[in-house]
């Protein structure tokens, strides 16, 4: 259950968020999304994958964190374990709200009924006693910028990719050092052979529009795979 309100100092002076990784904080998942424009932030740490929801023909990106429902390897009890938190998990709980005029400024939602809203007097405060935004929320209002701003310019991304058949199918079948096997389906990445066969022009026009560096940038997140399979055999010898 969600409970989504317009944040404001005279409504949501007291409350307070933890602000410390946990999984019953919601950083329990195998996977989270993330934009292109964090691309380059992310592949140091994460595979990028694509996918789509049942049904639908619009891709998203996610970030990988594990290779089972609900698993994050990063997740080292209270700790992240990365250099980075990619943008949809760091943002939690806030979301940005928009009013029905698509020229009307974006707003600050929370959902109060979210676990990382602290009940018991811990975590860090939204507002100082004068209502004025706290360093943190000033800094989660620049996060959920840049996460909305990578979202909306993400569509011109994926229909580039799809207007150049940039994007094929990834099977991984991962075999563990106890020999028990997992298997990544359902996802996608960068067909690179397709990529290279491109011509000049064509990657003018993508390098011009933005998209080539997010391309490279997924193309090179390939390289943790291997890295996020052995933090996979640690956990399980640990």
């Amino acid at each position: 259950m969600t409970s989504h309100a317009l944040l404001d100092s005279n409504s949501h002076r007291d409350i307070r968020v933890r602000i410390d990784p946990g999984v019953d904080l919601g950083d329990g998942v195998m996977a989270t999304l993330t934009v292109p424009t964090e691309f380059r932030r992310v592949q140091g740490h994460f595979p990028i994958l694509f996918r789509r929801e049942a049904g639908q023909e619009q891709f998203f990106a996610v970030a990988l964190f594990g290779f089972e429902s609900g698993e994050n390897l990063f997740l080292d009890g209270t700790r992240w374990d990365a250099g980075y938190r990619p943008l949809s998990l760091a943002i939690q709980p806030f979301l940005i709200g928009r009013s029905a005029k698509d020229d009307a400024p974006a707003q600050v939602h929370v959902d109060l009924a979210h676990p990382r809203i602290a009940t018991d007097g811990e975590g860090v405060l939204l507002f100082d006693a004068n209502g004025l935004s706290t360093p943190f929320l000033e800094q989660v209002a620049d996060k959920l910028g840049d996460l909305d701003e990578g979202y909306r310019e993400s569509a011109a991304f994926f229909e580039a990719l799809r207007a150049h058949d940039l994007l094929e199918p990834f099977t991984l079948e991962v075999t563990l050092d106890s020999g028990s096997v997992h298997s990544l389906v359902g996802f996608h990445i960068i067909d690179e052979a397709r990529l290279r066969s491109l011509d000049a022009a064509t990657l003018g026009a993508l390098h011009a529009a933005g998209h080539l560096m997010p391309i490279f940038m997924a193309i090179a997140s390939q390289a943790q795979i291997g890295p996020l399979i052995a933090r996979k055999n640690r956990r399980r010898d640990g």
